[in-house]
């Protein structure tokens, strides 16, 4: 490089500038959605839970709170006859 062309001497380091702020991209995109347990919202109601299973069914669901006293047997009887109608 030489003295009368300036502009050549900022281009030695720009390279290295663009790679950190790759990296620091990448690290904020996985702080995001990463291990957190914050899914992206293209996943959409489907996708999976926490645990990496499947999310739990609506008679599973019925069936818990029967067994925690939140509703009675009629109601649940009734609600049973919903899910499975």
């Amino acid at each position: 490089m030489t003295p009368d062309q300036p502009w050549m001497w900022h281009w030695g380091g720009m390279w290295i500038f663009l790679m950190i702020m790759f990296v620091v991209m990448i690290i904020f995109i996985f702080l995001i959605f990463g291990s957190r347990g914050w899914r992206p919202p293209w996943w959409g109601p489907g996708g999976h839970n926490r645990q990496g299973g499947e999310t739990e069914s609506a008679l599973e669901i019925l069936k818990k709170r029967y067994a925690k006293g939140e509703i009675t047997k009629e109601e649940f009887e009734q609600m049973k006859k919903d899910i499975l109608a």
